[in-house]
């Protein structure tokens, strides 16, 4: 699956949640992928800017977890996912993927 089809995906799964408040970024290999939910809606681009939290992972991993294959808290526990910055938002992953 390539960067522009996941970002799609994603904005489209976004769009049904409020918005999360404050800015969530994730790191795809050299792809990034920021949700910004300051604002009155959840907004997806690939502005590479400072975010409330940053979550790195492979583009493989993040397929795995979306397709139900690895959950987010193994995939953290192995190393193959890694949270910086505000937790508590890493956590509304479940409600995206």
């Amino acid at each position: 699956m390539e960067i522009a089809q996941i970002r799609k995906d994603l904005s489209d799964k976004v769009n049904g949640i409020s918005p999360i408040g404050k800015k969530l970024k994730f790191r795809l290999n050299e792809d990034v992928i920021l949700i910004d939910g300051s604002g009155e809606t959840n907004v997806v681009t690939d502005a590479d800017v400072e975010a409330d939290c940053t979550i790195t992972m492979s583009k493989e991993t993040y397929l795995k977890i979306q397709r139900g294959e690895i959950k987010p808290m193994i995939a953290t526990l192995t190393g193959k996912l890694k949270v910086k910055g505000d937790i508590g938002l890493a956590q509304k992953l479940k409600q995206l993927m």
